[in-house]
């Protein structure tokens, strides 16, 4: 039940990323961001640790910053597999990760703090 309630937080926050940055980032409809926030999580599961695993020196030479390149980059890849999720670019993937990564979690702790009570 609780993975099922994070995954439609996710979707929630990529309809926000997309209300926030409306020329940069589309999405269809819920059904998309439903499936966008699924594949994100996949890829981010899957694709992210090798990457960061593969680009470990260049992370450690820019003091961590090169990690926000491996968001953009998984973001940016994951509206280009689906048809309903658009990313206009490099740098919108770049923000768009980050603005996706504090909602979010913001969304998450909401969900943490409601489970505490």
């Amino acid at each position: 039940m609780r993975l099922i309630l994070l995954w439609l937080l996710n979707a929630c926050a990529l309809l926000a990323v997309a209300y926030l940055m409306p020329a940069s980032i589309q999405l269809a409809s819920f059904a998309a961001a439903l499936i966008a926030a699924l594949l994100l999580g996949l890829v981010n599961t899957v694709l992210r640790p090798l990457l960061v695993l593969l680009t470990l020196p260049v992370t450690l030479l820019t003091f961590g910053l090169f990690l926000f390149v491996v968001n953009g980059l998984m973001f940016w890849l994951a509206g280009s597999l689906l048809e309903g999720f658009v990313v206009n670019g490099f740098w919108p993937g770049v923000f768009g990760a980050l603005l996706y990564s504090i909602i979010a979690s913001l969304l998450s702790s909401l969900l943490a703090a409601r489970k505490g009570k």
